[in-house]
């Protein structure tokens, strides 16, 4: 079966659109309890899980887990604050992409430097800068990856019929392949560079003493 271009290009457009980025304001400035949070989660995530409705967003385990690995700060009396969930959703984002140590190097600085409201930047400044800047770089990505497809419709002119369809397909999906491949070495570099930076601050602090 032969896909046709506009339909197939325009699911994948969809499917972006549907990915769901929560605004800082539409999370809740009260404290929530577990069942809440949970709740919370599931709505504003659903639709960017690979089959909404089935996917699990967020358990009660999978908080605790975070916990436990020290990526989140313990709720204060059984309820969480809209800083959990700040720090939830970078997690959501970060987890299948990085090891639990590495979003950890991540998180230390930002969450003991600008885990406090009154500081003059906070986790809220953080959040909303971040997601104020996503939609350029969805607006870029699209174009990105049209111009991936057409490039890869173009791809194995020799071949026919479903040959060529399938060719064409492996072609694309390498291509995107290539792509997380290339940003992921990138981001465990810049990671890396982090800790190395941080190990070597605290041997320059042992040797001031």
């Amino acid at each position: 079966m032969t896909l046709d271009y506009d339909d197939f290009l325009n699911s994948i457009m969809a499917s972006m659109d549907r990915t769901t980025q929560v605004d800082v304001n539409d999370i809740p400035n009260i404290n929530l309890y577990m069942d809440q949070l949970l709740t919370f989660m599931d709505e504003s995530l659903r639709k960017s899980s690979r089959h909404p409705g089935v996917d699990k967003i967020l358990t009660k385990t999978m908080i605790n887990n975070y916990a436990k690995n020290n990526l989140l700060p313990p709720p204060v009396k059984k309820k969480y604050s809209k800083d959990h969930i700040i720090l939830l959703m970078f997690i959501y984002y970060y987890k299948n992409m990085l090891s639990f140590s590495d979003i950890q190097t991540l998180f230390e600085p930002v969450y003991k430097r600008f885990g406090k409201d009154d500081e003059d930047i906070n986790l809220k400044d953080i959040y909303k800068t971040i997601y104020d800047e996503q939609k350029d770089i969805i607006a870029h990505l699209k174009t990105d990856i049209e111009e991936k497809y057409k490039t890869a419709q173009a791809s194995f002119p020799e071949a026919k019929g479903e040959d060529k369809n399938e060719l064409q397909m492996f072609n694309f999906v390498s291509m995107l392949a290539y792509d997380v491949f290339m940003k992921m070495l990138l981001i465990e570099n810049i990671i890396d560079h982090i800790e190395e930076e941080r190990e070597g601050d605290k041997e320059t602090k042992k040797k001031k003493k």
